[in-house]
């Protein structure tokens, strides 16, 4: 049975508690019951969502080395805008953030982590595509990336991914960007994680680095004058939210969190607060219901 729809209400008592807990008032002429944080949301037995707030923790899948969207900050805790999304999908299930398992998952491992129940959700700028849905299914999108080009600051000879036919060009093993480079003519470097892309750009074992072009810009900002993004972006990478195949409901949760989540600002707001500070806002895309 499908379960009922999150309301405003629902959403800001399970924010509620993760902001006070079980705390009591510090006015000592103040009611104690006025303290007292509202019940977390209630969910159908046997559903992911009463398993997870029953169990108070989530564990979570993300990238760590990519800079606005998902990156290991100082303090061992990662940030960014994949992270804020989680942490929304978590607050919704009464889950407060010290209580999220973050768990590092990269390009070639998300669907293995999701089958083998290593994980809850992955939220890592991971491409929504019909050969993924095949062993995993997605909410969303909550972005629309496109695949880009990155290359060294005083590289003019580069403007467009037919400039790539033929040569070397780093991405990620088990991303839909390299399968786009094999298709296009060009060369790929295949690594693990697109800050290992890096090096080889810069002694010039290759001429550039391709994936989305949200993940570039956060890898041009963070090396401020040494890489630039070239060209415009040559496919559409809707961002979804992965989790187990056929959990109908879970997904059906997740979509109704983030479609709330773009009615009551705080998507913008997650967004303002990492991605935002280099690129620009735009809507989100209409999450899918298949």
């Amino acid at each position: 049975m499908r379960h009922t729809k999150l309301t405003f209400t629902a959403l800001a008592a399970a924010a509620a508690i993760v902001l006070s807990g079980c705390a009591g008032s510090t006015d000592p002429g103040a009611d104690d019951s006025a303290s007292t944080p509202e019940p977390a949301p209630s969910f159908a037995a046997g559903t992911t969502m009463a398993k997870l707030a029953d169990a108070g923790t989530i564990t979570i899948g993300t990238k760590f080395d990519q800079p606005l969207f998902g990156l290991m900050g100082p303090d061992n805790v990662p940030v960014g805008f994949d992270i804020e999304i989680g942490k929304l999908i978590a607050s919704s299930l009464g889950i407060p953030d010290d209580k999220i398992v973050w768990k590092e998952a990269v390009s070639a491992n998300r669907e293995p982590f999701i089958q083998n129940g290593e994980v809850d959700l992955v939220v890592a700028t991971y491409t929504i595509n019909d050969k993924r849905k095949e062993v995993v299914s997605f909410a969303g999108p909550y972005y629309m990336a496109g695949q880009s080009i990155l290359v060294k600051a005083d590289n003019d000879d580069i403007t467009s991914e037919d400039d790539l036919v033929g040569q070397h060009v780093c991405s990620v093993t088990g991303s839909t960007p390299a399968a786009k480079l094999a298709e296009l003519g060009a060369e790929p470097l295949l690594t693990d994680t697109y800050t290992n892309c890096l090096e080889p750009l810069r002694s010039g074992q290759v001429v550039a680095v391709s994936t989305d072009n949200v993940i570039l810009a956060g890898l041009a900002a963070q090396n401020e004058g040494e890489f630039k993004v070239v060209g415009k972006p040559f496919t559409e990478e809707p961002y979804g939210i992965g989790l187990a195949l056929d959990d109908t409901e879970f997904r059906d949760y997740i979509n109704d969190v983030l479609e709330e989540s773009y009615e009551d600002g705080s998507y913008q707001e997650a967004w303002d607060s990492t991605a935002g500070q280099v690129l620009e806002f735009v809507d989100p895309p209409a999450v899918d219901r298949y």
